[in-house]
């Protein structure tokens, strides 16, 4: 009789405890794991809302730079603002884009333009991470280095453009 009354109790003390371990059926937010880094909130693409010029690049190092003369420079509303480029036919000849936050942030939109799984590395200037690569109409340079990110997309296709003028956008902020 002992025996069963033994086995009884350790029964109810097995079930007690599992039921103790349970974890609810909603996870509570402070169990919940943080959020991956791909999964930043980035900021909406700059758009051109006012006339030039740039504040941190001149127009005819970027015509020299790009290899085209600028007919137009209009700039975001974002601080630092962002800077867009025409040609003389009109269309969007470079544009380069400054962040300046969280560093989460500032790698994410490098890495949108630029993946690091699909793009060359980019380490110039020394210090600044991110990569380089052709797209769809012209080449892309972005890098990244704590909260800054520059990104600049150009028309032509050789990305060494693009390189060119975002360093001087790094050396012209001090960033």
């Amino acid at each position: 009789m002992r025996r069963v009354v033994f086995a009884v109790g350790l029964a109810a003390m097995v079930a007690t405890s599992c039921a103790e371990t349970t974890p609810p059926a909603e996870p509570s937010a402070t169990t919940q794991a943080p959020a991956p880094s791909s999964a930043v909130a980035l900021p909406p693409d700059p758009q051109p809302t006012g006339g030039g010029p740039c504040p941190y690049l001149e127009s005819q190092f970027v015509a020299d730079a790009n290899g085209q003369r600028v007919s137009k420079v209009q700039t975001s509303a974002d601080k630092p603002p962002s800077c867009f480029f025409y040609a003389l036919t009109g269309k969007l000849q470079l544009t380069v884009r400054v962040y300046v936050g969280e560093p989460a942030i500032a790698k994410a939109l490098v890495d949108k333009v630029a993946p690091v799984d699909t793009s060359n590395p980019a380490t110039d200037p020394a210090g600044w991470q991110g990569g380089y690569q052709q797209i769809e109409g012209g080449a892309v340079y972005a890098v990244a280095k704590g909260g800054s990110a520059v990104v600049v997309t150009t028309n032509q296709q050789q990305t060494v453009k693009a390189r060119t003028v975002t360093k001087q956008t790094i050396s012209a902020l001090g960033l």
